[in-house]
């Protein structure tokens, strides 16, 4: 974690999303300094997708993605930001 802080730049995320984590060492400040965030994504087994997917299956799923270029990724937090999305925003080369 204190590394993968270390190599992001500022204003940048490490998300960490194994099912088996080790403990996370104490470390400084300064490499969360400048923005930087630690997320966590949910840890599923398999086992849970297999579930949800059976039951994604009964149910009448709509998903909503609006495309966004890369170059306009700023637009796209903007329509985040200001709650104009109903979906996922999308960043595409």
């Amino acid at each position: 974690m204190p590394e993968a802080l270390a190599r992001v730049r500022k204003g940048g995320r490490v998300v960490c999303g194994g099912i088996h984590m080790s403990d996370i060492p104490s470390f400084a400040y300064a490499p969360l300094w400048g923005e930087r965030s630690v997320q966590s994504v949910a840890n599923l087994t398999r086992d849970d997708g297999e579930r949800f997917m059976r039951v994604a299956a009964q149910v009448s799923l709509r998903l909503e993605t609006v495309r966004y270029r890369l170059a306009e990724a700023n637009e796209a937090l903007g329509a985040l930001r200001e709650g104009r999305l109903s979906g996922a925003a999308v960043l595409v080369p």
